[in-house]
């Protein structure tokens, strides 16, 4: 039987390990890192992760890259089922490749399930071999998508986001955000796009998106999940998020 333990992962001599799990609703793996990098996947259910630069909503069908060394908590919005892919990689190719929410093809959930089922110590030179080598190939093919919310660093601004966070749908303009920050208008703009990329606006709709996706994920009602981060109606709320995902 395969192991569910990560750290029986990352030492296998294989430049690809995979480990299937199931967790309950509201598990958390409590903050934690891995010598391999990791391509989180969520095969069903939603995960919300959290790193010290950012959080990233990983929804079924999307998978999460945390570089080697980098200390993560997951939290379990609803029941999860995940494929947890350890990769071996060398320095260079972990500093060029951040923490990034990538979109999962029918192609790579195939070979991830496919390799799951391989021996751990599959042959290299067999189908273990060419799975990994299509799983490597697709990660490095997957398209990004805007389910991250990075975390700036400026103590004045987190202290805006973590009251964003806390209760997403709390009103207020931009320049009452810039008072509660101590910071001038101008200020608040300029160091939010300099340390996120993204406007102030954009990243308080972000945060609204994570909180509605996790709330959802929990099997909140639609009417209560758009009240709950700041819409009229699940309507409005759809239209936003199809805006801002995409899809």
């Amino acid at each position: 039987m395969r192991s569910e333990r990560a750290a029986d992962y990352q030492d296998v001599p294989r430049r690809l390990a995979v480990m299937p799990k199931t967790y309950p609703a509201g598990s958390t793996t409590g903050l934690h890192s891995h010598p391999r990098a990791q391509l989180l996947y969520a095969t069903a259910g939603l995960m919300v992760a959290g790193t010290a630069l950012g959080t990233w909503v990983v929804p079924s069908g999307h998978a999460l890259w945390i570089p080697p060394g980098v200390l993560h908590d997951v939290t379990m919005c609803g029941p999860v089922a995940m494929s947890s892919a350890y990769i071996a990689v060398d320095g260079t190719e972990a500093a060029q490749t951040p923490c990034r929410v990538l979109r999962v093809s029918r192609l790579l959930a195939a070979a991830l399930a496919a390799i799951a089922e391989e021996p751990v110590l599959y042959d290299e030179a067999g189908r273990g071999g060419l799975l990994a080598a299509l799983v490597l190939d697709e990660i490095m093919r997957a398209p990004e998508t805007p389910l991250a919310l990075p975390m700036p660093q400026d103590p004045r601004l987190r202290r805006v986001c973590a009251q964003i966070v806390a209760d997403p749908r709390a009103p207020g303009d931009l320049d009452a955000w810039a008072g509660l920050a101590g910071a001038s208008r101008r200020t608040l703009t300029r160091r939010f796009r300099a340390e996120t990329g993204l406007s102030f606006g954009a990243w308080r709709t972000r945060a609204r998106m994570a909180r509605a996706l996790a709330l959802a994920a929990e099997g909140t009602a639609p009417r209560a999940v758009a009240a709950a981060v700041g819409y009229a109606n699940p309507q409005v709320l759809h239209g936003v998020m199809r805006r801002t995902l995409g899809s």
